[in-house]
């Protein structure tokens, strides 16, 4: 009787309770991987709106900073005019008063003799004033060049570069980057043969804008031109540490043959050309950096055949540490692919040491 009053077990109930577990448990996993993607996409989204932020920032203050450049340039230009003008009154009074004289004096004049050294001294008076109008012409087109330079249609952009300066440092950086834009490209063009690398569209961009600078630069003008990769050359005929005045033409022509002959290669070593700027003397009071984005290698050889961001931006700031005290970095950047803390930092640099930052369109120079 006892074995006949056993219920029996039902194992649907347990087996169904096992698939509503397992089903809830599906639904809880599927929630959390589609909040963790829309987690991810938001924050994706947030990271380029603030990048975009800080670019027009950074556009914003750098129009500001060349607006005022300008201000102060033409506020200079109308205080020289001025000095001119004031100057150039002064003799035309002085020349009155000397004619005025000279007509007195050939009244009671007893000798030709006097009356020639009157005459003389009026021509001296007239010679003169024609090289002061002459200077004050020079002033107010300061267009005035010891070379020349025509790009297409003879293109001359306002740039915000400080081109003025006693001493003017220009370094070019002559690494294999600077053959093309993009990685693929560079690539591939360095392993050509050196004729094809110095016809690269890049680097002869580049050699373009080294002939604009020089024939920018003042007339009172002095200037040193390295170029740099791993190692460091001074492009100056024999003049490794001394100065090669703007008006020397023979000069300024070798260092440009120089520089044409020049097939980029290698790594960009910006520590050691900074630490070369140190070593000249009387040291520059402008410096003048042509290149492409942050250093890949520093004083020290790792020998590594990559090298991440975060090492790059390391390698940058340690040579920013070696440039000379209170000297304006003046940079003009011809972005690579894969470097975009490069325009931030010269930027910054900029900024800093009270230059400019450059990068130019591409049909400039």
């Amino acid at each position: 009787m006892a074995s006949g009053s056993r219920r029996p077990v039902i194992s649907f109930s347990l087996s169904f309770l096992d698939v509503m577990f397992c089903g809830f448990g599906a639904v809880v996993l599927l929630v959390l991987i589609i909040n963790s993607s829309i987690t991810t996409s938001r924050q994706a989204r947030v990271e380029d709106r603030r990048l975009e932020l800080m670019k027009q920032e950074m556009l914003t203050r750098q129009m500001k900073t060349v607006e005022l450049q300008l201000q102060q340039h033409l506020d200079a230009l109308a205080a020289e005019v001025t000095v001119l003008e004031t100057e150039q009154t002064r003799l035309n009074a002085e020349n009155r008063t000397i004619q005025a004289s000279i007509a007195r004096d050939y009244a009671a004049a007893d000798s030709k003799e006097e009356i020639k050294a009157l005459q003389l001294e009026l021509q001296a008076l007239e010679q003169e004033k024609l090289l002061l109008e002459a200077r004050k012409a020079l002033e107010n087109e300061r267009a005035r060049n010891i070379r020349s330079f025509a790009g297409n249609g003879d293109r001359q952009y306002l740039t915000g570069l400080k081109l003025g300066g006693q001493r003017v440092l220009i370094l070019v950086d002559s690494s294999a980057s600077m053959l093309d834009r993009k990685i693929v490209d560079i690539v591939r063009r360095k392993v050509l043969d050196e004729n094809t690398r110095r016809e690269a569209p890049k680097w002869r961009k580049t050699i373009a804008t080294v002939e604009w600078l020089l024939a920018k630069l003042p007339l009172y003008s002095s200037v040193q031109l390295y170029r740099f990769n791993t190692d460091v050359t001074s492009l100056a005929p024999e003049q490794n540490k001394t100065w090669v005045k703007i008006t020397d033409e023979a000069a300024i022509d070798h260092m440009v043959q120089e520089l044409k002959r020049v097939a980029p290669s290698a790594g960009t070593n910006l520590e050691s050309v900074f630490l070369q700027a140190r070593t000249l003397s009387p040291p520059p009071d402008n410096i003048i950096l042509l290149t492409d984005g942050l250093p890949t290698q520093g004083k020290r050889f790792t020998g590594a055949l990559t090298i991440s961001g975060k090492d790059r931006v390391r390698l940058f700031e340690q040579a920013a540490k070696q440039l000379p005290g209170k000297v304006p970095v003046n940079t003009i950047l011809f972005p690579v692919e894969g470097d975009p803390m490069a325009a931030v930092l010269y930027w910054k640099l900029a900024i800093e040491s009270g230059g400019s930052f450059f990068t130019p369109t591409r049909d400039w120079p």
